[in-house]
């Protein structure tokens, strides 16, 4: 993915909030190289229009590979899964021997090179070349000497004609040690009577007459006993012990022999770094871009169009986050379209309206693209931006002392310190902690502030008092504006109260619409405080006050 500088887009409580961190977490990322990538990945930034455009036909090219070769995506996922991320391993060959483990685990990796080089060589559609592996073959015949590629490893015998020498004297000894043990256990079994097993151990009752003559054999040891029986075993005689002795000076000299081949071999895998380093760049390439492909089709994602110009148009929109709630419900997502450009927005409308899930939509489309991501829209027109920020309600500020107007406040003046051209600001319910009239007046002059700057600024609030300059565009949730309020009374007529609730979401109609000069102002509010059941006094007492 694009790498860029190092500013920073957003931060992580807009990342999350917006539900994009949300995507991020639920890719199908299968190798440490991937998740690498995705944990370093980069926003393109204006200027960066043809880089971005470039990477968002890569996704549209890997989502038609998938779709044409998805039997073996599958596999090669599988084998993504099994694949460890050898980054210090190979680094330490440079200076070290490595272990046996270690070269195990390398040739692993050689095999699952090849095997992900063979899947991708049987597609339907060609891998694209940028993630096609180099061959590793040379290196894998090192550590595979016999050519079995089997998925196991010893210092064969292959790799030295001295190891192989050795390790035939080593079992001449042993031959040489286990006639000397039989010949003598034979020996007892004739003068005694005594059977020693292939062990040359012998167990014995307390009340067996052999006990005794077991004892007086100087060539057993007592090694054991309980309440029942005593366990004898076979010493070694002068020439045993001479025989071993000799196999274990050939013993040294194996280790040594095994220890001048694995440092051979680290010193092949070392050379060999550059080759295996890429190739796992290439793998973990390949793993996000059919983790983002995958994601893509899933979720029935469409290819953003990049334009220069700063703006934020999408229709249909779907907040993935809030969608998979509500399908876990059993309940359908209202999506949602929406056109901004450089001013103040302001969505209006009564609670339950939908208009926070909107403000969030609003920041995880544009982010989402400009990190080259297809977005859930039927489509969807992009113009990049330098700064995106939200301003949201902070339960983590409230509980280290500030009150939520108080952490709302630091917030603010954060974002706007950092804000710059071609930035977008998404506000949700900025001064609700406060008295109404300050409120408003907070409200209006941030406003003010903002529709000057070149700022995409949208904005959420109860006050519709601040929609009413010319130059600030409103819109509002159709909410209720639809319904048939006596079908909708009729279902609520018998529902218990948590019934209620969801019955009214579900009638709530959550796309929105552009308010013109003349419009009504909305009574969503009082219409479902209405429906739950709040005094109709105070219902008819409220009316009076909407001019």
């Amino acid at each position: 993915m694009k790498q860029g500088s190092n500013r920073r887009l957003a931060n992580v409580k807009t990342r999350t909030e917006t539900g994009f961190e949300y995507v991020m977490a639920h890719l199908d990322l299968n190798t440490p190289f991937g998740k690498k990538l995705l944990k370093e990945r980069k926003p393109f930034y204006p200027g960066e229009e043809n880089e971005l455009r470039h990477e968002l036909d890569k996704v549209e090219d890997m989502m038609k590979f998938v779709r044409e070769s998805d039997r073996q995506v599958s596999r090669i996922q599988e084998t993504f899964m099994e694949m460890k991320d050898l980054s210090y391993t190979i680094r330490r060959s440079h200076r070290n021997a490595l272990s046996v483990l270690e070269l195990f685990e390398v040739k692993t990796m050689l095999l699952q090179m090849q095997k992900i080089e063979k899947l991708c060589a049987q597609t339907e559609s060609p891998v694209p070349k940028e993630y096609v592996l180099d061959d590793v073959t040379p290196l894998l015949d090192r550590l595979d000497p016999r050519g079995d590629r089997l998925n196991t490893f010893y210092i064969y015998d292959d790799f030295s004609e001295k190891l192989a020498e050795l390790r035939k004297e080593k079992h001449r000894y042993e031959i040489l040690i286990r006639r000397t043990q039989k010949a003598r256990k034979e020996e007892i079994r004739k003068e005694y009577g005594i059977v020693l097993t292939p062990k040359f151990d012998v167990i014995i009752s307390r009340s067996s007459e052999d006990l005794e003559k077991a004892r007086q054999i100087k060539d057993l040891e007592q090694i054991s006993e309980d309440y029942m029986s005593v366990t004898f075993e076979l010493t070694k005689s002068d020439k045993v012990y001479g025989l071993v002795r000799d196999m274990e000076e050939v013993n040294g000299e194996i280790e040594e022999e095994e220890l001048r081949i694995r440092e051979l071999l680290s010193q092949e895998v070392a050379s060999c770094e550059e080759l295996l380093i890429e190739n796992c760049g290439k793998i973990g390439a390949l793993d996000l871009a059919l983790a983002k492909a995958i994601y893509g089709i899933r979720h029935d994602c469409v290819k953003p169009e990049i334009v220069e110009e700063h703006v934020v148009e999408f229709e249909e929109g779907r907040h993935l986050q809030v969608e998979e709630v509500l399908h876990s419900k059993g309940k359908e997502y209202c999506p949602v379209s929406i056109a901004l450009t450089d001013g103040v927005t302001c969505i209006t409308g009564a609670n339950m309206g939908g208009k926070t899930i909107s403000l969030k939509l609003s920041g995880l489309v544009p982010m989402l693209a400009q990190y080259g991501f297809f977005v859930p829209c039927r489509r969807a027109r992009i113009g990049l931006s330098n700064y995106m920020q939200i301003l949201i309600g902070d339960s983590q500020s409230v509980e280290r002392g500030l009150s939520s107007f108080g952490s709302e406040m630091e917030e603010l003046k954060e974002i706007l310190d950092n804000s710059q051209d071609r930035s977008l600001i998404l506000i949700d319910e900025i001064a609700s902690g406060t008295n109404p009239i300050e409120g408003l007046a907070l409200t209006r002059s941030l406003i003010d502030y903002l529709k000057v700057r070149s700022y995409i600024s949208l904005i959420t609030t109860h006050f519709d008092a601040v929609t009413e300059e010319r130059d600030i565009k409103n819109m509002q949730v159709r909410g209720l504006a639809d319904v048939d309020f006596r079908k909708l009374d009729s279902e609520l007529h018998l529902a218990n109260r948590r019934e209620r609730i969801n019955i009214i979401s579900r009638y709530m109609d959550y796309r929105l619409y552009t308010v013109t000069e003349n419009r009504e102002i909305p009574k969503d509010a009082l219409n479902i405080a209405k429906m739950l059941g709040l005094n109709e006094e105070i219902i008819e007492g409220a009316k009076k006050y909407i001019k």
